[in-house]
């Protein structure tokens, strides 16, 4: 477990998880109003946040063990090679487009103002909240305080990564406690995904606190019954997360043969750094529209299987800037293209009615 000196210095740094599940052991007790490291843990967050009357304590007491948040967490198991034909199809499908049709018809004035003041598309800010939540439909039902405790304190020690992981939750239940109080909602009322996403756009807790804006002005932030709000919060964050406006996010490109170029092209991943002129000195051939660009490049690989077992050859695209800013909503290349793909494809359809 984190060190309680450690968490007390941790930034309350926007992240999403993701992932599928493997069975994790469920902890002896149910509740962990008994257990003397929770304890600990909520006089650790009272002190850092000055709350004298025990606002932690008082809470975490209340937490019940969440056995499925621990499974969910788990990453599922290797694979190697991913299929992002079969994820473009989760989202880019027709029920979610209609969806999506409808709810730009719905909140097509806060979508177009927040376009304006933050310099985000209004299809991507729809493209976002239809991958995340289906718009509304999909906010989670997991009792938020029992999702963060139990990934605070019993995060599953067979992660990868189970050490920085159980820090970062230690850090987004001292976020989320922190929000209930400013809000005036009692922290059990909650409810989230299995790893602490809340409302419409799956903020998290830090992200909320940090990002999160009141855009329809009624002098509260709701991310769940306001879709403006959500609305508003989602553009904040792209644009806190550098997005720039009317910088295309990705462009088409032709990659160079397997080799030592294409090795040196996907080096760096998803960060862009090349410039277009290296691109094409290591052999890719971009599309005519990613002429002139003016900033730094990354080429980015999607697998579509194993071609060896009937899968596809990878797909490729040039991501910009404003790629690498999407994926800081969540950090992977399939999701970005996902939320791009279902975005432009719910604004064709609004245009062809």
């Amino acid at each position: 477990m984190l060190a309680l000196g450690a968490l007390l210095s941790l930034p309350l740094a926007p992240a999403w998880a993701r992932g599928k599940a493997e069975p994790v052991q469920r902890v002896a007790a149910a509740s962990y109003a008994e257990r003397a490291d929770a304890r600990a843990l909520a006089d650790a967050i009272d002190a850092a946040e000055a709350w004298d009357d025990g606002w932690a304590r008082r809470w975490i007491a209340q937490a019940r063990h969440d056995a499925r948040a621990a499974q969910q967490v788990l990453p599922p198991p290797p694979a190697a090679f991913k299929d992002w034909a079969a994820y473009r199809a989760r989202f880019v499908e027709p029920r979610r487009i209609a969806a999506g049709v409808r709810f730009w018809d719905a909140h097509h004035a806060a979508l177009a103002r927040a376009q304006a003041e933050y310099g985000v598309p209004a299809w991507l800010i729809v493209g976002i909240i239809g991958v995340e939540t289906l718009y509304g439909q999909h906010l989670g039902r997991h009792r938020t305080l029992d999702v963060l405790t139990t990934l605070a304190l019993d995060f599953p020690a067979q992660h990868p990564r189970a050490a920085a992981r159980q820090a970062y939750f230690q850090a987004e239940l001292r976020a989320f406690l922190r929000l209930a109080r400013l809000s005036g909602t009692a922290p059990t009322a909650w409810r989230s995904s299995y790893a602490g996403a809340l409302g419409l756009p799956q903020f998290m807790p830090s992200s909320w606190l940090a990002h999160a804006v009141d855009f329809d002005g009624d002098g509260r932030i709701d991310l769940t019954a306001s879709v403006a709000d959500a609305i508003g919060s989602v553009a904040q964050f792209l644009r806190a997360h550098g997005w720039q406006r009317d910088l295309p996010a990705r462009y088409g490109v032709i990659p160079p043969p397997p080799g030592e170029a294409l090795t040196a092209l996907l080096a760096p991943d998803i960060r862009p750094t090349f410039t277009l002129e290296e691109v094409r000195a290591l052999g890719a051939q971009p599309a005519p529209e990613a002429e002139g660009h003016p900033g730094l490049l990354a080429l980015v690989e999607l697998q579509n299987g194993d071609p060896t077992h009937g899968g596809a050859p990878p797909t490729y695209v040039l991501g910009t800037e404003n790629f690498f800013a999407l994926t800081r909503y969540n950090q992977s290349s399939y999701y970005a293209m996902a939320v791009l793909d279902l975005g432009l494809a719910v604004e064709r359809a609004g245009q062809m009615r």
